[in-house]
C-alpha cells in the first residue's frame, strides 16, 4: 500500500473512532459553546474601557478560536498517545508499514477537521450572540491548520512522557489554560505586568491570536513584523514554530512500550 493509501485508511479509522465516542464528540463541541456563553453573552464586553473585557466583541473572536485550537489537540492527542501506550498499540504499529509520523499526520488531519467544524460553530455563535464583526478571510483557515499541527506535536510529546491518560489530560490542561489567557487573546498586553510581556512572545498561541485578529477583525491594531503585513507575518512565525514541534512530537512517540 502506498503512503497516500496508508494515510487515507488511518484517517478514516481515526475519524470513525472519534465519532463512536459520543461523549467526546459532545464535549468537543459543547466547550466552545460554554466559552462563548460565559465570555460573550453573560460577562459581556465593555468597549468604554477599564474593564477586564474592555474591547469590542470582534476583538475576542481570535481568543475563542484559540481556546479550541489549543485545548482540543493537546488533550485529544495526549490522551490518544497515552491510550496507545497503555494498550501496547505502538508495538503492534511497528509491525505494520504505517510509521509513527504517518500515524501522527492522520491524527492531525482528524483534529483539523474536528476543530474546523468547531471553529465554524464558534464564528456563527459569536456573530449571533455578541454581534461581532468578522471579516471572512482564507488566512484564518491556514492559521487553524498550522496551529493544529503545532499543538498536535506538543500533545504527542505530553502523551509520550506522562504515565497515564489521566496524566496526559492533566498535563495538557496545565499547559493550555495559562497559554489561553497569557497569549494576547482575552487579556491585552496592557493588562499584564510589564515584566511578563517578553514571555508572551514565546507562546505559539500569541502569533495565532494576533494573526487571526489581523486577518478577521477590521479594527485590529496589530503591528507589522519587519514591515510585513501582520496577517501574513504571524502565520510565517507560527509555521516556523509548528514544524519543529511536530517533528519532536513524532519522534517522541515510542516504537515499543
Amino acid at each position: 500500500m502506498s503512503r497516500a493509501g496508508r494515510l487515507r485508511a488511518q484517517v478514516g479509522a481515526d475519524w470513525h473512532s472519534f465519532l463512536r465516542r459520543r461523549t467526546a464528540v459532545f464535549f468537543t463541541f459543547l466547550f466552545p459553546i460554554i466559552l462563548i456563553l460565559i465570555f460573550g453573552a453573560l460577562v459581556g464586553t465593555d468597549p468604554s474601557g477599564g474593564a477586564l473585557f474592555g474591547e469590542p466583541p470582534g476583538y475576542y473572536v481570535a481568543g475563542y478560536l484559540a481556546a479550541v485550537v489549543v485545548f482540543t489537540p493537546l488533550s485529544r492527542i495526549g490522551s490518544e498517545v497515552a491510550r496507545h501506550r497503555e494498550g501496547s498499540r505502538f508495538e503492534k504499529l511497528a509491525t505494520t508499514p504505517l510509521s509513527r509520523t504517518e500515524w501522527l499526520v492522520a491524527q492531525t488531519v482528524v483534529n483539523a477537521a474536528v476543530i474546523g467544524v468547531a471553529g465554524l460553530l464558534i464564528l456563527a455563535l459569536v456573530v449571533a450572540l455578541t454581534g461581532a464583526t468578522v471579516i471572512p478571510n482564507p488566512l484564518v483557515v491556514a492559521y487553524v491548520a498550522v496551529a493544529v499541527v503545532c499543538f498536535c506535536g506538543v500533545g504527542a510529546v505530553l502523551g509520550s512522557y506522562t504515565d497515564s491518560r489521566d496524566g496526559a489530560v492533566a498535563a495538557s490542561n496545565t499547559i493550555a489554560l495559562p497559554l489561553l489567557f497569557l497569549s494576547d487573546t482575552f487579556l491585552t498586553l496592557e493588562q499584564l505586568p510589564g515584566w511578563f510581556a517578553p514571555f508572551v512572545e514565546l507562546s505559539p498561541l500569541t502569533y495565532f491570536a494576533r494573526g487571526v485578529r489581523a486577518a478577521s477583525y477590521p479594527d485590529a491594531q496589530v503591528s507589522a513584523v519587519a514591515g510585513v503585513d501582520p496577517a501574513v507575518a504571524n502565520l510565517v512565525i507560527l509555521a516556523v514554530l509548528a514544524v519543529p514541534a511536530f517533528v519532536v512530537g513524532a519522534r517522541s512517540i515510542p516504537e515499543t512500550d
